[in-house]
C-alpha cells in the first residue's frame, strides 16, 4: 500500500466533501468527468459517476441550481434541500476519492463526508440570511456565484494540491464552529438580560 497516495486521496476527500458543501454538484461533475476521461480511476459503484447517465443528470442539476440559487425566494428553497444534497454529495465523494477497502472503511468515509459537506453547508446557509436582511436580498445573487466559484476552485485544489484544500476546509470548519458558538453565547446573554430580575 502507497501510504502516500491514500493520504493524498484522503486530503482530497476532505477538499471534495467541503466543496460539496458549498455547491453539490460542481465536485460530483467534476469528478465524474475525470473519471470518464481517465484522469482517476474510481472503484466500484463510483465509477458509475462517469456514464453518460450519471453525468447528463448531475449535468441539469447544477444548471439548475446555479440559477435557481440566484433568484430570491428560490434560492432560501434550494438551501433546504441542499441540507440534504450536500450531504449526500460529500459522502459520495468522500468515499469514491479514499476507495475504502472494508466495510468499516467505506461507512467512516462516508460519516466523515457527510459531516463534512453538512458543516460547510451550515456555515454557508446560516450567511445567506444575513445578506437578505442587510440587502433586501440583492446580494445574495453575488454571494451565491461567490460560492459556487469558490466550490470551483476548491474542487481543482483537492484533485491539485490535496493538502492545501485540506487545510482550507479545516479552517472553515473551525471558523464556522467559533462563529455558531459566539452566536450562541449572545443569543443566551440577550435572553437573560430579557429575563426579569429575582
Amino acid at each position: 500500500m502507497d501510504i502516500a497516495a491514500v493520504t493524498g486521496s484522503v486530503l482530497a476527500a476532505f477538499g471534495l466533501s467541503g466543496a460539496a458543501g458549498l455547491n453539490a454538484w460542481i465536485p460530483l461533475l467534476a469528478t465524474g468527468i475525470l473519471e470518464r476521461t481517465g484522469a482517476i480511476d474510481l472503484g466500484d459503484p463510483y465509477d458509475a459517476l462517469g456514464t453518460n447517465t450519471a453525468l447528463a443528470v448531475m449535468g441539469v442539476c447544477f444548471v439548475l441550481d446555479f440559477v435557481g440559487d440566484k433568484i430570491p425566494a428560490v434560492d432560501h428553497v434550494l438551501h433546504v434541500i441542499g441540507a440534504v444534497v450536500a450531504p449526500v454529495s460529500g459522502a459520495v465523494v468522500f468515499a469514491g476519492q479514499t476507495d475504502s477497502v472494508n466495510d468499516v472503511a467505506v461507512v467512516a468515509s462516508l460519516v466523515a463526508g457527510a459531516l463534512v459537506a453538512e458543516g460547510v453547508h451550515a456555515g454557508r446557509a446560516s450567511i445567506r440570511p444575513v445578506s437578505t436582511a442587510g440587502t433586501a436580498g440583492a446580494g445574495n445573487p453575488l454571494l451565491s456565484f461567490g460560492e459556487d466559484l469558490l466550490s470551483l476552485v476548491l474542487t481543482a485544489i483537492a484533485f491539485i494540491a490535496p493538502l492545501i484544500a485540506f487545510l482550507f476546509v479545516i479552517g472553515a470548519l473551525i471558523a464556522i464552529a467559533l462563529s455558531w458558538r459566539a452566536m450562541w453565547r449572545r443569543m443566551r446573554r440577550a435572553r437573560a438580560a430579557r429575563a426579569p430580575a429575582g
